[in-house]
């Protein structure tokens, strides 16, 4: 990748780590003993993308637990609606929609802003695959998660991902639970003196960040918790680019950034995901462009209820 900037952001803790309690089927008293490195990871393409849009926004963290965060992007109410199509030798086909809404509500007894994203596969694509992804995810005010489920349909298997959050002292308190398609439990905890994000939280934060200082090249990492493991992602920003939607021709000035991944066998990085996000205070995904083994998909804005901000990024409406 000719011309990126390597540039290290942050570096991690290191962390104390319970190990997974190995696999009790529920409703049953027998065990198998796994590790989690062994777990299938079962996670949609698209809801991947939704949230990962908003990572690269994120250029640093600081070094102590929670991390609260004021929220400028936006409000309850919030919702956004996207269609999604898929290439196969050379024709697109609708393949379903997804529906992202941020509401108002209560847990433990604290105010806090509830977001749950919905992702659906139509009926064509239910005949050869069906997706039924449901994330939720419950943050402060100012944007310090606090719980997060992800209850995904896919194909004939269905997992659920939990994760608790508290912050005793300080540090960051992770109790994680992962259910597999075989109804088998997995539990484990963390400590660690970083902050940690779910998929939905770190959307909702990084939109309150701003990036006009980022320059083309530059490469992001963080953190984050899934209900068995933990991940760093890796995202890079290529720059500034003017996207035209497909079903409403709106034409929007975007950031541009990829998500990228490391190919083993051939010992380089390949790009995974490019996605343009409004150039504007509201950090809206807009269009997400995905390349998969066996063909490309993408993601398009088709609805959204009015935003906070003056939508500035707006160049033309046809």
């Amino acid at each position: 990748m000719k011309g990126l900037l390597t540039t290290m952001l942050r570096q991690f803790a290191k962390v104390t780590t319970l190990p997974l309690t190995g696999g009790v089927r529920r409703g049953s008293s027998s065990f198998v003993i796994r590790h989690s490195s062994s777990l299938i990871r079962h996670s949609s393409l698209v809801t991947l993308i939704l949230h990962s849009s908003f990572f690269i926004l994120h250029s640093s963290l600081p070094a102590s637990a929670q991390c609260p965060l004021p929220n400028t992007a936006f409000g309850p109410g919030e919702s956004l609606d996207y269609q999604l199509y898929f290439n196969w030798k050379f024709i697109w086909l609708k393949a379903g929609t997804a529906n992202l809404r941020i509401d108002a509500g209560r847990y433990n007894g604290q105010d806090i802003l509830r977001a749950r994203l919905l992702t659906r596969g139509n009926k064509r694509t239910d005949r050869f695959f069906m997706m039924r992804d449901t994330i939720t995810s419950y943050i402060t005010p100012d944007l310090v998660p606090l719980y997060y489920r992800k209850g995904a349909l896919e194909g004939k298997r269905h997992n659920i991902d939990e994760v608790w959050y508290t912050y005793p002292e300080g540090r960051t308190h992770l109790r994680q639970r992962y259910v597999d398609y075989k109804d088998v439990e997995y539990k484990k905890e963390l400590d660690a003196d970083e902050c940690y994000y779910d998929m939905l939280s770190m959307l909702l934060r990084a939109r309150s960040f701003d990036a006009k200082d980022m320059h083309e090249g530059q490469r992001f990492r963080f953190k984050m918790a899934h209900g068995s493991r933990e991940s760093d992602e890796v995202f890079v920003y290529r720059g500034k680019k003017e996207i035209k939607m497909e079903q409403t021709r709106t034409t929007y000035r975007c950031l541009v950034f990829s998500f990228v991944e490391y190919n083993k066998d051939k010992k380089r990085e390949q790009e995974v995901i490019t996605f343009y996000i409004t150039d504007d205070d509201n950090h809206i995904p807009v269009r997400l462009d995905m390349f998969l083994r066996f063909g490309t998909a993408k993601a398009f804005l088709s609805s959204a209820t009015p935003p906070r901000h003056p939508q500035t990024s707006i160049v033309s409406k046809k």
